[in-house]
């Protein structure tokens, strides 16, 4: 029997999302809306909307629904910001940002999953104001710098500064940081050129890749 999709996102954000304290409106509307079965491999569709990250392939994952809620959350976007997503992945959380922000710019290093990642946003019809780049998302992307908002979805050994260099001020930056199996989630608030820390939860992301990732 084929699942009610529209159903199985309602008790995920229920379950996942309120019960765990997402309060963010726009957020859960937004996972509520987007498609997140579109976004993962055929053999994993059936457990799409289950309260885990799932393997995409190439040693990636679409991160726990949790996790992506809570980082959308954090950048506290009101409607009018250009995001920089690094780790685009199968483009998912790429979609949530775009329901929410102006613009997004997704950046992936597997060239594979960029592409997997754009036809995944056009299929659901949600690429009109989300733009997938191939390349290595720890150097940012200087071309659409500043970002009023910067979302890091993998794990990185230290913020890089590339990143905090092309957030915009007054701009938000979460990223997970620490080691290659548990971090922080690290929020950073650029302000009248100072930056504010805290950290939003600790999580365990896939690697950062590249340059300013792990080798």
């Amino acid at each position: 029997m084929i699942p009610d999709w529209a159903e199985e996102r309602r008790k995920m954000v229920e379950a996942q999302l309120i019960g765990r304290g997402i309060r963010d409106a726009r957020v859960l509307a937004a996972m509520r809306e987007i498609p997140r079965e579109d976004f993962v491999p055929p053999e994993a569709r059936v457990t799409a909307c289950g309260d885990a990250p799932i393997g995409i392939g190439w040693g990636q994952t679409i991160s726990q629904p949790y996790m992506t809620a809570l980082m959308a959350e954090c950048l506290e976007l009101s409607g009018s910001e250009r995001v920089l997503e690094v780790g685009a992945g199968s483009g998912y959380a790429a979609a949530v940002l775009g329901a929410i922000a102006r613009e997004v710019i997704a950046i992936e290093i597997v060239p594979e999953l960029a592409a997997a990642a754009s036809m995944n946003l056009r299929r659901t019809g949600r690429a009109r104001n989300v733009r997938v780049v191939d390349g290595d998302g720890g150097w940012g992307y200087p071309a659409g710098a500043p970002y009023d908002a910067i979302s890091v979805a993998a794990g990185a050994p230290d913020v890089p500064f590339s990143l905090l260099d092309q957030l915009g001020d007054p701009g938000i930056l979460v990223i997970p940081v620490g080691p290659r199996d548990d971090q922080e989630l690290r929020v950073a608030r650029k302000r009248g050129g100072r930056i504010e820390w805290r950290v939003a939860t600790l999580c365990r992301f896939v690697p950062l890749r590249g340059g300013e990732g792990w080798r």
